[in-house]
């Protein structure tokens, strides 16, 4: 509770300095947006960065800023030049100083000013080169020459006297921030899909819904004949797709630029580009031809497996029907998951937004006393500083903070990461446990369904809220902790790509698949140790081991039936998700003759097909995933009540003769019984 008083104390203190605005619009190093009207930057629509070579830096990803004086103009320079170089031709030309000049801060008019006083003082760049403008902001003009990347005929510069620079030094720096940048305009685009589009999505979400209800209230009917039925669509669906990347190669062999690799065109927001290439068609084939051969060697060797997997989910079965409430219990996880994720992105854009520039004192005399200290540009010509130290100036230092808040933003922004996954776990554990009760209460009832108590669902619920939440709360820390180490390895990661350290990035590359083991390990082991809590009470720590041990002295039935079961509703799941992204792919490329006048122009049509296939997945996901918890807490009830009970009048079993007849063969694990 504290720390979510503490989360909410967060929010609030980023949403007081954070302003999102700053990530979609241009500002310059004043906070002021370039173009908007009232202001003296009202025809000044393009921001100019004084150095790019600086946005290479970090700091452009965390505070979305790039660190250097930024200026708001009319438009991008469209000629390469230095500042020393304008000096020499002014003596000659005074034209050149007017065009240079309106790259300069306003009121700046000194072409006679040292150079090095100029760049310390941060009058002008240091040069300007051939730009065009991207998303309101210029960015260098790069032409490639016999092979030889130039940008105004130049190969080399000098940004100072005695710094000198090549243009791929410019490129490297400019594709930092025109990396974000594409990403922006990508996002809007995006945006824009989905306002034409939303109304088709939602509409291919329902009818998956609907679908996916039907399929289980049809599972307490026909589980045997559709369960097969969906394996025999599944190798259908698979196969289909084999023949038709098959053919797509045979027709693409004698096009012209057919064989291109894809890692030679790069990222293509146009997925039609893909689609024309060999090497597209022929990942897909092998891909698919894959997930075929693996289908049908898992049902020819666990065939008698998938059938006793297939009695236990009709087993399973009759308890829904028994509390049909619990498939809509999904519903408040996702809207609990939803809340969580839209704070959490909110908080994350705030805090990056919430850096402002920095003026620092900039004086020419080594005596000084202010020099380097925190300056107000605004007022700074009243202060006494350019008396007792004249000739200083308040010049932009960069962007960020100099108090608490700024200078922690790195470390809000990881706790802000570390507390949204706790949050999330702990929904999901929340879900587990209330489900597991549910169902947990179904099998412990002697007389089925006189002794299930009504309202299972809600009851169970509320007993996770009152009396479970520690233990909840604990061990959904515990997997938050490790997935937060895994998403620092994969950051290392990404840091350390351009270094040559081979050890450092097998230690690395280990650390990462031993953290993805344990998250894969804790997640397992959470969700029994949660099913234990909901039927005994006690804490997470005893849960644990509790389940720990019963799941090793049953470890073969373990093995022959958890797998095989998630693998039957994983194919229930794809099943769904493909028929819907197959329907959603014929109409919004417009192959359905009937309705093509009705699809709307997009973008990027990729963008609500992707949509309605998660989407599909998820809500399919969510009704077979009470399946799933309902099936591993009969499970582990029945290993226990095995372990309990003999079957004598004395100790009766509460498992249905049913459930015994399917998993109570004694060559699926030892029956242990203890007093």
């Amino acid at each position: 509770m504290l720390v979510i008083i503490g989360y909410i104390a967060l929010g609030i203190v980023a949403w007081l300095h954070g302003d999102p605005r700053k990530v979609v619009y241009p500002t310059d190093s004043s906070g002021q947006f370039c173009g908007q009207k009232g202001t003296a930057n009202e025809k000044k629509p393009i921001l100019f960065y004084f150095n790019i070579l600086k946005c290479a830096n970090p700091a452009v990803l965390v505070n979305l800023q790039c660190p250097t004086t930024q200026m708001c103009i009319s438009k991008c320079p469209d000629r390469f030049a230095t500042y020393a170089d304008m000096q020499i031709q002014y003596q000659l030309d005074g034209k050149h100083w007017e065009y240079y000049k309106q790259f300069c801060k306003p009121g700046f008019n000194n072409p006679r000013k040292a150079v090095a006083h100029v760049l310390r003082d941060e009058d002008c760049p240091s040069m300007i080169v051939p730009s065009r403008p991207f998303l309101q902001r210029c960015f260098p003009d790069f032409i490639t020459k016999n092979g030889t990347l130039t940008i105004g005929n130049r190969t080399a510069f000098r940004d100072s006297p005695e710094k000198a620079r090549t243009v791929t030094e410019l490129k490297d720096a400019a594709k930092g921030l025109t990396n974000l940048l594409d990403s922006k305009d990508v996002g809007i685009k995006i945006v824009e899909d989905y306002a034409r589009s939303w109304c088709w999505i939602l509409i291919g979400l329902v009818i998956a819904l609907v679908v996916s209800l039907i399929f289980i209230l049809l599972l307490r009917f026909t589980a045997r004949l559709l369960l097969w039925l969906v394996i025999l669509s599944v190798i259908a669906m698979v196969a289909y797709g084999i023949w038709h990347c098959y053919r797509e190669l045979s027709l693409l062999s004698d096009h012209p630029g057919a064989d291109v690799a894809i890692s030679d065109i790069g990222f293509q927001t146009d997925l039609h580009v893909y689609l024309q290439l060999r090497q597209t068609w022929l990942v897909f084939l092998i891909s698919l031809g894959v997930i075929e051969s693996f289908v049908v060697v898992t049902l020819i060797f666990l065939r008698n497996r998938v059938q006793i997997a297939i009695a236990l989910l009709q087993e399973g079965s009759k308890a829904i029907s028994y509390m049909m409430s619990s498939l809509f219990y999904p519903i408040v996880t996702f809207c609990l998951l939803a809340v969580c994720i839209s704070y959490w992105a909110v908080t994350a854009v705030f805090l990056a937004s919430s850096a402002e520039p920095v003026y620092k004192v900039m004086s020419s005399q080594p005596n000084c006393l202010y020099a380097n200290r925190t300056c107000d540009p605004e007022n700074f010509n009243s202060t006494n500083i350019t008396q007792l130290c004249p000739g200083s100036q308040c010049t932009f230092a960069f962007y960020g903070g100099e108090n608490i808040y700024h200078r922690y933003i790195f470390v809000l922004q990881l706790s802000n990461l570390l507390i949204f996954l706790w949050l999330v776990n702990f929904t999901v554990a929340l879900g587990q446990c209330t489900i597991a009760g549910a169902f947990a209460s179904f099998y412990w009832a002697q007389r089925k369904p006189a002794d299930i108590p009504s309202c299972p669902v809600f009851s169970s619920f509320a007993r996770a809220l009152r009396y479970h939440t520690g233990s909840l709360a604990f061990g959904s820390l515990i997997l938050a902790v490790v997935q937060f180490v895994r998403i620092i390895l994969e950051y290392l990661e990404q840091r350390l790509k351009g270094v040559n350290n081979m050890v450092a990035r097998f230690l690395l590359c280990c650390l990462k698949c031993c953290f993805w083991c344990l998250e894969r390990f804790l997640r397992f082991m959470n969700r029994n140790a949660y099913i234990m809590i909901a039927i005994y009470g006690t804490n997470f720590c005893t849960s644990a081991r509790d389940a720990f041990y019963l799941l090793m002295r049953n470890v073969v039935r373990v093995a022959v039936l958890d797998k095989v079961t998630d693998f039957l509703l994983f194919l229930g799941k794809f099943l769904i998700a493909g028929s819907m992204g197959i329907l959603a792919f014929l109409f919004f490329t417009h192959k359905i003759p009937i309705i093509q006048e009705e699809v709307p122009v997009l973008n990027y049509y990729w963008i609500p097909l992707l949509t309605v296939i998660l989407g599909s997945y998820l809500i399919a996901h969510g009704f077979f995933s009470v399946y799933g918890m309902c099936v591993d807490t009969l499970f582990l009830c029945f290993c226990e009540d095995l372990e309990r009970h003999d079957g004598t009048s004395e100790k009766p079993f509460f498992m249905s003769p049913g459930l015994h007849s399917i998993l109570g063969n004694p060559q699926y694990g030892p029956q242990k019984f203890k007093d």
